[in-house]
């Protein structure tokens, strides 16, 4: 899809679901909860088929060094949404400018799709994210508070 040099983006497919659980559990852990992670790479592997979600990786030499998760949404305000549900780059990876890549990436495909907005949640105390959206130009909507409903 993308090759920036060394870094290239694709689409995920199933044989990256390994990973894609991976860095999922890496990122728990640094929103400091990691035990909330209850998927596993079979939902991941039968969600993706099902097209529940879509996947881009971030790859250095084969080795998958990022990914972004996103899915369709609708605003009854805006029309077509795409919604990124996680974009994570493994600790050792930072600051090397592959999440601008996978960021660009979604947004590209958002536009693509015919989307109005590209949204996400981001926590209120994660400066190094909420500086990177920023200087993607994004805004963070005050004000808003997230509802949630776990279904058994």
């Amino acid at each position: 899809m993308m090759d920036n040099g060394k870094v290239s983006i694709r689409v995920g497919h199933v044989g990256d679901m390994p990973q894609l659980l991976d860095l999922v559990r890496e990122l728990a852990a640094y929103e400091r909860s990691p035990e909330a992670v209850i998927t596993t790479v079979e939902d991941f592997e039968r969600d993706l088929a099902a097209g529940w979600f879509d996947l881009l990786v971030a790859e250095v030499d084969n080795e998958v060094v990022g990914i972004a998760l996103t899915h369709k949404a609708y605003s009854t305000w805006k029309g077509r949404m795409l919604y990124l549900d996680d974009l994570v780059v493994r600790e050792a990876w930072r600051s090397k400018g592959i999440g601008k890549l996978l960021f660009d990436a979604v947004a590209d495909r958002a536009r693509a799709m015919g989307a109005r907005v590209l949204k996400w949640q981001v926590l209120d105390w994660n400066e190094p994210a909420l500086r990177f959206y920023a200087r993607s130009g994004a805004e963070v909507e005050p004000g808003w508070l997230n509802g949630r409903l776990y279904l058994k």
